[in-house]
């Protein structure tokens, strides 16, 4: 068996023992402040998820939840310090898809996301677009590989950085259409975007909120989305699936993870009431102003989500030879 079929197998056992384990533990779970740390600068979607439902979660609660913003190292080290704190549930991790891609482009972590973490929410997801310099004469994704497939490493597209999600998700799409694209990396996906409606590079993939307002003044052409269904705020647009790609999806999710042997009760009482908070109508508003789709459920059904995620972004990352230092 594989290293990454062992993680999923091992995610989904641990979500498993969570749910049926009854450790003692104090029924007055929290007893004091409880901190959720978001391993990246306090900015975008990630912060306003974080902050929301902390919001609210700290009204039920009658505790402080606080949202702590530790960034660094490609999110490692706020990973890692969430995976050494004590497993009492009184600090958690709320984090995104790069969680399920890290262990396959950084051989070396400080940690490990099978044995020192336990999932236990998936808070959120969101879609992204594929743009293009109106330049650029494709008017489906159909026509944009065509294009590509004539002009072999001509058209670039940019991320924010090599290893990041940008990278993979655009290694993705030259996997599954069999194009060769030039790879342009930025530090940080604004500038990314800056660039793009400047004409140094052909096209983009990143999340719908940010380029939204682009699209619409006409500085770039969204061609379709990266999910597998359209979406709600732009539903004139086809998935990259259903305009010329099958199979291409990518949905930019969010989770909340708490370290590994944190005790049942307190696993089940934070998942009860962060889904709670999801369906919060004043949660639910300010998440679809900025193209947010509630997710919610259980901590198993979050494990088995994680386990075809770290498949999926594992074979990416090989297939494209992605490895970082």
């Amino acid at each position: 068996m594989t290293r990454y079929g062992l993680v999923c197998l091992q995610l989904v056992a641990l979500s498993l023992l969570n749910a049926v384990a009854a450790p003692a533990f104090a029924q007055n779970y929290p007893g004091r402040s409880v901190r959720v740390v978001v391993p990246s600068a306090p900015s975008g979607g990630t912060d306003l998820i974080a902050r929301l439902t902390a919001q609210k979660v700290s009204e039920y609660w009658g505790q402080p939840v606080i949202v702590d913003n530790v960034s660094g190292g490609a999110t490692r080290i706020g990973t890692n310090a969430v995976a050494k704190s004590a497993p009492d549930g009184h600090t958690m991790l709320l984090t995104t898809v790069n969680f399920a891609y890290m262990p396959a482009i950084y051989p070396k972590l400080p940690y490990d996301p099978a044995h020192d973490f336990a999932p236990v929410i998936q808070l959120a997801n969101t879609n992204s677009l594929l743009v293009l310099h109106p330049v650029v004469p494709a008017k489906s994704v159909a026509q944009l590989i065509a294009l590509a497939k004539s002009k072999p490493g001509e058209l670039r597209y940019g991320s924010g950085g090599t290893g990041s999600v940008g990278h993979l998700v655009g290694a993705m799409f030259q996997a599954l259409a069999g194009v060769q694209l030039l790879h342009v990396p930025y530090k940080g996906t604004g500038p990314v975007t800056t660039a793009l409606i400047g004409g140094e590079i052909h096209m983009q993939i990143a999340n719908m909120s940010s380029l939204l307002p682009h699209v619409k003044s006409g500085r770039l052409h969204a061609l379709a989305v990266t999910s597998t269904t359209r979406s709600k705020i732009m539903p004139e647009l086809p998935t990259i699936a259903e305009s010329g790609l099958p199979g291409y999806e990518y949905s930019g999710w969010y989770g909340l993870w708490v370290p590994a042997k944190t005790p049942a009760t307190a696993v089940n009482k934070i998942n009860e009431d962060f889904n709670r908070a999801l369906s919060d109508a004043i949660v639910k508003e300010r998440f679809a102003e900025v193209g947010i789709d509630p997710a919610g459920g259980t901590s198993e059904k979050f494990a088995s989500y994680l386990a075809n995620e770290f498949k999926k972004w594992n074979k990416v990352a090989r297939d494209a030879n992605i490895k970082m230092d």
